[in-house]
């Protein structure tokens, strides 16, 4: 029996979707533990794409899904991904989908007030996907939070949205200059949600101590990336949850006694969406070829990702926060054609040498990248089934990483499809 956890390396959008899918074969359930919709997972099944937000990736293998506390749930979009799915021709229903009664939700004036806020912040927004994300878990650490415990009570739903409403619609109109909202349209559109999602709502910590009783297998699916972290990553330009592999614990109510293994997955190179340092950003031909190359857009937003040569400084950071006993390398083939290739390996700041990632971003904005060169490959390698077949100047990329991260690589993908993933170790064996 094996629980495995699933984290980003770097600052989300490293496969980890794929990465999911392709484990999910050996997992019996698979829990998202943090997040919301801010966060785009891509499967490509027989050549097709499918996206999803909240639903973890294991759904089109046909595995049982649960979502857990630590995510707050946007119920529109979820009832909307439930038939989107469905209309792809999988089976979502409330046997195979289970929601967290404690998971807490997204109402209408978390998005309006997150656009309002980025809109009266101009210049110094932090770039959020304006879904409501921080609102919402804002209001879980107030505790004025509303969870799916709540919205399936319609007397309990409908006394505390009212009590709330009064005051997001004073903060909106007073100090955002927003519309506000009507109280009785919200609880309207919320019972339609409620019973909708009904069905669904379950104590997933209950669920999962069962499943592993029986022996199930179990795949920890997180969002984003450990550098968006809200305790570890680069604040405040960072997430509202904690994205480390400790949090899938406490995002999915259980203890870590039970997890056997933790896979991060890093990309090839490094990407970030939105603002903040990123220290080995290209703003050249090489940035603009990777970016094209490797259709370097969020999932969610469509936005431009920022590219840039991989960085082995936030990689160890992440092994060290996460403690990981794997790695996922993702989008190798995107470096195919490459005269050379870059590593960094430490940070120069004020004449000194930095190998430990920095917390203060005035010191992470000034440190430029140490780099150790490595010589590119030519060759196509997105047919490549084995890593033995690798050409020797990839196998060496690999070997460096390997030996940078002190840590195994358990999977390498070449590809975006299923059978463009080479399995190195199995962690679910």
């Amino acid at each position: 029996m094996a629980n495995i956890i699933i984290v980003g390396t770097q600052w989300g959008d490293e496969g980890k979707g794929k990465i999911v899918d392709f484990l999910a074969e050996f997992a019996d359930i698979v829990v998202r533990f943090q997040g919301g919709n801010n966060a785009g997972h891509t499967m490509v099944v027989n050549n097709e794409q499918f996206i999803c937000h909240l639903i973890p990736s294991g759904i089109v293998q046909n595995k049982t899904c649960f979502i857990g506390n630590g995510v707050v749930v946007d119920p529109e979009v979820l009832i909307g991904e439930i038939d989107y799915l469905n209309n792809k021709g999988f089976s979502v229903d409330s046997n195979n989908l289970k929601i967290s009664e404690k998971a807490h939700l997204i109402l209408p004036y978390h998005k309006q007030i997150d656009i309002a806020r980025e809109d009266k912040d101009g210049d110094k927004k932090i770039g959020t996907t304006g879904r409501g994300i921080g609102p919402s878990y804002e209001d879980k650490a107030a505790r004025k939070g509303l969870r799916f415990v709540d919205l399936i009570d319609a007397d309990v739903f409908c006394e505390k949205l009212k009590n709330i409403i009064k005051e997001k619609n004073f903060y909106l109109q007073h100090y955002l200059s927003a519309d506000p909202l009507d109280s009785e349209k919200t609880i309207d559109q919320y019972s339609g949600y409620a019973e909708r999602l009904a069905p669904h709502v379950a104590d997933i910590s209950v669920a999962i101590h069962r499943a592993i009783k029986k022996g199930k297998q179990i795949l920890f699916e997180g969002a984003q990336g450990t550098h968006l972290d809200i305790d570890h990553g680069t604040y405040p330009y960072v997430t509202s949850s904690s994205t480390v592999a400790g949090n899938a614990c406490c995002g999915a109510g259980i203890g870590p006694k039970e997890i056997t293994g933790v896979m991060g997955i890093v990309k090839a190179y490094t990407t970030r969406v939105g603002r903040g340092p990123f220290p080995t950003e290209l703003f050249d031909v090489t940035g603009d070829l990777i970016q094209k190359k490797g259709a370097e857009f969020g999932a969610t937003t469509g936005r431009r990702r920022r590219c840039g040569w991989l960085d082995a400084v936030i990689l160890k950071n992440s092994i060290r926060l996460n403690g990981l006993t794997g790695l996922g390398i993702t989008k190798l083939d995107v470096l195919g054609g490459l005269e050379a290739l870059h590593i960094c390996t430490a940070y120069e700041y004020n004449g000194k040498i930095l190998h430990d990632f920095p917390t203060d971003l005035k010191t992470l904005s000034g440190c430029k990248p140490i780099y150790e060169t490595l010589p590119g490959w030519p060759e196509d390698i997105s047919k490549i089934d084995n890593i033995d077949d690798f050409p020797k100047t990839t196998r060496n990329y690999l070997d460096r990483v390997e030996a940078l991260a002190e840590t195994p690589i358990d999977i390498i993908s070449v590809g975006p499809g299923r059978d463009e993933t080479i399995m190195v170790r199995n962690p679910f064996l």
